[in-house]
């Protein structure tokens, strides 16, 4: 005979099995490496980012920098930080464990005492973003602090700008969009690591970036003549990440890049993959299919027998770029998340 359980027995059972199925419904936080599981990685990319990493494990010192004239500057250096955790390696017991500690120790020592980091505002935003995307992915108490002040001084150097934006030091008093870009990007990693960022510096921000804007959606460098890809790209993207995706003026940019997908910028390459993959990203999954599909093929044609690839800024930096041109193939990082 089958003993039927006792009502509270019941409730006891459900009530687990709600608790179990509430905890697999609750986000990771924010700095959890989310792994990537719908559509399969392609096997090229695999292989060129593979190859990519190995050369930078293989060609970094001991400082934590790569000799080819750049690589020692604070930002290259977050770029690759940033390569390697784009692809999902452990910075704890992994093969590359080793290079990313040394990246985010370097990176840290190069910080002054007001928390800016390098020459420029340029080293400072991609080195403060490595230090980002490394909270609380990387097991180090230094990076907390680092990455408050240099977010401190990304925000009070704003303030001191009288267009509210950036330039090349923290006391510039003019602004461009590349610099004020990057800067952007920086504050929404950061905000996804769980800094505070104000609203208002975002939002002045990119009413800086809109005013670089022209009436055909294209960005320029100071003003809105004068525009590129790369610009508009830099452009589109943080307002991506703002979730402002419906003004007119965020869609002429669109259809400005999608007018424009098998442009290549001459003279920063790499800067131009870097922005434009997660441009397209962001904006549509169609198009950005589309210009990754060509971008593989494009990288595996120029990609060194050593996983290099060439350019007159700097192994490490065209490396990092290119191979962040192709993360969005894994999306790890919480930048990348839609």
């Amino acid at each position: 005979m089958i003993q039927r359980p006792h009502t509270d027995d019941l409730l006891r059972h459900l009530a687990f099995a709600l608790a179990v199925f509430i905890i697999a419904l609750t986000p990771l936080p924010a700095q959890d490496l989310p792994q990537r599981m719908d559509d399969a990685i392609p096997a090229q990319v695999e292989s060129i980012y593979q190859r990519g990493l190995k050369y930078l494990a293989t060609n970094q010192s001991d400082k934590g920098t790569w000799n080819d004239g750049v690589g020692s500057e604070p930002g290259v250096v977050g770029l690759c930080v940033a390569a390697f955790l784009a692809h999902g390696e452990d910075p704890v017991n992994g093969p590359y464990a080793k290079n990313i500690r040394q990246g985010i120790d370097y990176i840290i020592s190069q910080q002054a005492k007001n928390g800016y980091i390098g020459s420029s505002m340029y080293n400072h935003a991609f080195a403060a973003k490595a230090l980002a995307e490394s909270y609380g992915v990387v097991d180090d108490p230094r990076i907390a602090p680092a990455l408050k002040l240099a977010i401190e001084l990304i925000l009070s150097s704003q303030k001191k700008n009288r267009f509210n934006a950036w330039r090349y030091t923290p006391d510039s008093r003019d602004a461009d969009t590349t610099v004020t870009g990057c800067q952007l990007v920086t504050l929404f990693a950061a905000r996804n690591a769980g800094i505070e960022v104000p609203d208002e510096a975002i939002r002045q921000g990119l009413a800086y970036l809109a005013s670089c804007r022209s009436k055909d959606g294209e960005y320029g460098y100071t003003s809105a003549g004068g525009g590129k890809p790369t610009l508009t790209a830099i452009g589109s993207l943080c307002l991506s990440l703002a979730k402002e995706r419906d003004s007119k003026g965020y869609l002429a940019s669109l259809a400005h890049l999608k007018k424009n997908i098998d442009y290549r910028d001459r003279y920063y390459p790499f800067y131009y993959e870097y922005y434009m993959s997660q441009a397209l990203f962001h904006a549509d999954e169609t198009i950005w299919k589309e210009w990754n599909t060509r971008n593989i093929r494009y990288l595996a044609t120029i990609q060194a027998p050593d996983g290099s690839f060439p350019g007159n800024q700097g192994a490490s930096f065209n490396t990092a770029g290119a191979l962040l041109s192709l993360a969005l193939n894994f999306r790890f990082l919480p930048i990348y998340e839609k």
